[in-house]
């Protein structure tokens, strides 16, 4: 049975923003032309180097999306037992490291960032740690130094989910320069999209090479596999989009700056919501727009919610609820309110509203009068 298209007049919470066709079919042409699909043909290559040198980092090993991105990652690096992790994030940050056998133990967040809290991390360690697994949250950076004050001191890897944080710029680089390594999604839904996709961002030739046979079934030769690897590799199709993404992916985060200007603009005026504040970057992506629910709003953040969906308008409640509230992961303590106020405060009261290229301001304008009159 085929799903009804959806109506003309609704506002999804996002949009993925695509290239003209036109500019598309050559580069599928040139596919049809070689038989070159996947195994790292020649659209692979190139847009492997195009990341790397749009980004500004040193490696960059591509894959068919950022689950498998993470799964591979932690194995590269070699990770065991406990793994300090968020409640506050999509749950496949928290189910790779079930799939690797490794056991995630959750801390508190920052109020401010919703990132996760150094102080919480470092108070977890114990000697089964290997790990440290925070999220740039909305595209908003981690406390990157004092994490890596903690993993150097402790002696553990620091892995990054940077699902969010593509072309983020911290004012010292790339946000992708820190940490063992970090992983970023090039799904549908994020501000840098390859149909599905991801890639994980290290530092060094030879965990690249670690990487890149683990994606390949452990390949390390026609003839040799060296290690318990898995398909995970991208295609040319999702390579091919990469490149055109590329090239108009600044002209994309301008009309993404324009509708998070006029959002936070016209919410100053509404009382009981607050937008969070702007990330403290030289480059931000407006991945998201994040805003909280406080008591004193005319409705509750749920309310809210079906009020905008009642009208035509969607959001979502990212992230609600939090990876400890799922039956699956309550045995991995600490999970509860007691245990993680802040990451259960905030889970409660976020809401993220529309955001993508083509929004137009007054759509923007029509989001915000309803908010203001609910």
């Amino acid at each position: 049975m085929s799903l009804a298209p959806p109506k003309p007049d609704l506002i999804t919470v996002a949009r993925p923003d695509l290239p003209p066709l036109e500019e598309f079919l050559p580069l599928l042409q040139e596919i049809w032309s070689s038989h070159r699909l996947t195994n790292g043909g020649p659209f692979h290559v190139r847009f492997e180097q195009a990341l790397a040198r749009y980004l500004n980092v040193p490696q960059v090993s591509l894959f068919t999306n950022a689950t498998l991105a993470l799964l591979v990652a932690q194995l590269a690096l070699g990770l065991r037992g406990e793994v300090i992790t968020t409640p506050f994030s999509f749950v496949a940050t928290a189910h790779s490291l079930l799939w690797n056998q490794l056991r995630p133990v959750f801390v508190d967040i920052d109020p401010v960032t919703l990132c996760l809290d150094p102080r919480r991390v470092e108070e977890a360690i114990t000697e089964r740690t290997s790990a440290i697994l925070p999220v740039h949250v909305y595209g908003t950076p981690c406390d990157t130094q004092r994490l890596g004050d903690v993993a150097r001191r402790h002696g553990l890897k620091l892995l990054y989910d940077a699902a969010h944080a593509f072309g983020v710029n911290d004012g010292g680089g790339s946000l992708l320069r820190h940490g063992d390594a970090s992983v970023l999604s090039f799904h549908a839904t994020k501000v840098f999209n390859t149909f599905e996709g991801g890639a994980v961002v290290c530092h060094d030739a030879e965990l690249k090479r670690q990487i890149d046979r683990m994606k390949n079934f452990g390949f390390a030769g026609e003839v040799s596999v060296i290690a318990t690897g898995i398909n995970a590799k991208m295609n040319e199709f999702q390579a091919a989009l990469g490149l055109l993404q590329l090239e108009r992916f600044d002209v994309t985060l301008e009309h993404r700056a324009a509708v998070d200007q006029r959002y936070r603009r016209s919410l100053e005026r509404v009382s009981g919501l607050r937008c969070l504040p702007r990330a403290a970057v030289a480059r931000d992506n407006h991945a998201y727009f994040p805003v909280l629910v406080d008591d004193s709003f005319a409705l509750s953040r749920d309310g809210l919610y079906e009020h905008l969906q009642r009208h035509g308008v969607l959001t979502r409640r990212y992230f609600y609820p939090l990876i400890t509230e799922f039956s699956m992961y309550r045995e991995y303590a600490p999970t509860g309110e007691a245990a993680l106020p802040v990451a259960h405060d905030v889970a409660r009261r976020i809401l993220c509203l529309p955001i993508y290229a083509e929004l137009a301001l007054t759509d923007v304008d029509r989001i915000v009068d309803l908010i203001g009159n609910a």
